[in-house]
């Protein structure tokens, strides 16, 4: 297990990337990997935006970059509230795309819309919480097995 803050304040895609390959990077070590990541991505999002949040964007960038892999990724709001969603955020794994796919979901358009939370919820991989009342910034929790 390794906690890593460094990415605190990152653009999304930039924070996903180096999570990821580092899980990567840790899995090849081990069996079994953990990374803990604090604090909170930067996701700008346009006026005609969807519904979501910068922890389902995180999750639905890194369902892309893990496709296929024993990876899973979950990234949400510790006051579970994510955007203008009813999410705290969502969880993506290796077989994320696949089951989009097979739902016929669009990942593009929703990813590209800012649009990711009808995609989790329908997929039910949406992280539901209601407003915990607390904000300690936003978790997100990177796995490999």
């Amino acid at each position: 297990m390794e906690i890593d803050h460094s990415c605190d304040d990152w653009d999304y895609a930039a924070a996903a990337d180096h999570l990821v390959a580092r899980i990567r990077k840790l899995r090849s070590e081990v069996s079994r990997a953990c990374i803990i990541s604090g604090g909170e991505v930067t996701v700008r999002v346009p006026n005609d935006a969807g519904a979501g949040g910068r922890n389902q964007h995180f999750a639905l960038y890194c369902a892309q970059k893990i496709a296929g892999a024993n990876i899973a990724v979950l990234s949400a709001g510790t006051d579970g509230i994510d955007g203008n969603s009813p999410a705290a955020g969502a969880v993506a794994d290796g077989t994320t795309m696949e089951r989009a796919r097979m739902a016929s979901l669009d990942v593009d358009a929703h990813f590209n819309g800012f649009n990711s939370y009808p995609l989790f919820q329908k997929l039910g991989d949406s992280i539901e919480t209601g407003p915990t009342g607390n904000n300690v910034r936003d978790l997100r929790i990177l796995m490999a097995y």
